[in-house]
């Protein structure tokens, strides 16, 4: 995956390219499926599918439950729409949909920023790992938990 590019969406453009990735993929957008993504890309920070079902039941003014949502973001993890941050049991929406690449997040333990950075020599390396112990179509993601510089601070 060296010299792997993309361009970063937001906004209406990176909810219009979710849609066409998703409906590419043979599944359907539906009403709150658009809801979900939309309240998962407005964070800047991981988030988890209590916060997105709260976001979206106060936009459909009515309650939705926190596991519609969660089956909801288990598409959208299959689907390259979102990334799923272990350590913190939350999302982010993908910038770039349907892109499918090695994942290095950067998370701060203070303020919960995350930031994905690609080093394709750490995760080609533990591409190669996986190889050598039987491991195909291995897919990295790595999580680094520390301070951010304006935690640091």
């Amino acid at each position: 995956m060296s010299g792997h590019t993309h361009t970063e969406l937001s906004g209406d453009s990176l909810v219009s390219e979710a849609e066409r990735v998703l409906t590419n993929s043979g599944e359907q957008w539906t009403g709150l499926r658009g809801d979900t993504f939309r309240a998962l890309a407005a964070y800047d920070k991981p988030a988890s599918a209590y916060d997105i079902a709260d976001d979206v039941g106060k936009l459909r003014g009515k309650r939705v439950a926190a596991n519609s949502v969660y089956r909801i973001l288990d598409l959208f993890v299959r689907t390259n729409l979102a990334n799923r941050i272990e350590s913190a049991n939350a999302y982010l929406a993908n910038t770039h949909p349907g892109c499918r690449h090695d994942c290095i997040f950067l998370i701060c333990d203070d303020c919960g920023k995350a930031i994905h950075v690609d080093d394709h020599r750490v995760t080609d390396a533990l591409r190669e790992a996986g190889g050598r112990n039987g491991f195909a179509d291995v897919r990295p993601v790595v999580e680094l938990r520390g301070l951010c510089q304006d935690c640091a601070e």
